[in-house]
């Protein structure tokens, strides 16, 4: 019995005029896992999940999720599937408190599943623990630091429910010790049944976290396997050192 494709990336491609910024590329990642993806400033990371989560149409290829063809899926159609992402750039509501800020995608998801009577606010609390944030409930965003910002746009894609959650750069600007605290957050979602995609440049963070890793350079995959086999991999030392 083989594992089962939770995301299933298939001869992905995109292009902006003459420019590809994605060729073929093939992924999938397994339920349950916790995987990485890496590549140098314009390798085309971002554009690859783009057009996994729905915000880019792909100009070939197929992606599968829970074993549907997603390809023409409009964004929010795959987030209610449990294909969930956050973004490098942290945008909550900045008039709402931060409770607030949670209520409205748990609201959005309550509805879409019929689910009357839920008690929002109080799934929202819930969630605002998981992330720590739970003192800050009443805060609105402009008083919260760079990690509680980090910290609320993780709390918001929870609030969607995944059972794919893929971070872009969650933890770009963090000390190292915030990077640990994320790190830790991260390792006990994914105890809960979140599989999690990570994309980050601090290597330290995708090394220690992921069990699988994918990279990508000039929009092409070229390296595939575990953090050791990435690491010792030389087409990846070209990618990021050069000849």
């Amino acid at each position: 019995m083989t594992a089962e494709r939770l995301l299933d990336v298939q001869n992905v491609s995109k292009h902006f005029g003459g420019f590809h910024a994605l060729t073929d590329v093939s992924l999938h990642v397994i339920a349950g896992e916790r995987f990485g993806l890496i590549g140098p400033n314009g390798s085309g990371k971002t554009t690859l999940i783009n057009c996994v989560s729905g915000a880019l149409p792909c100009d070939g290829g197929k992606v599968f999720f829970n074993e549907q063809d997603i390809t023409t899926a409009p964004g929010y159609k795959r987030a209610r599937m449990g294909l969930v992402r956050s973004f490098q750039i942290p945008k909550p509501f900045v008039s709402m408190t931060v409770l607030e800020n949670l209520c409205i995608p748990l609201e959005y998801a309550a509805h879409y599943k019929s689910q009357h009577g839920v008690d929002v606010q109080s799934e929202a609390r819930e969630i605002l623990q998981l992330v720590t944030l739970d003192d800050k409930a009443d805060m609105t965003p402009g008083g919260l630091t760079q990690i509680e910002m980090r910290k609320l746009e993780l709390a918001r894609a929870l609030a969607a429910n995944p059972k794919l959650l893929i971070l872009d750069e969650a933890m770009a600007g963090l000390s190292s010790g915030e990077v640990d605290e994320i790190i830790e957050m991260l390792f006990r979602l994914n105890e809960r049944g979140i599989t999690v995609i990570m994309i980050e440049h601090i290597m330290r963070a995708v090394m220690s976290f992921s069990e699988r890793i994918a990279v990508l350079d000039a929009g092409e995959k070229i390296a595939e396997g575990t953090p050791e086999e990435v690491v010792n991999n030389k087409a990846v030392e070209k990618a990021y050192l050069g000849e």
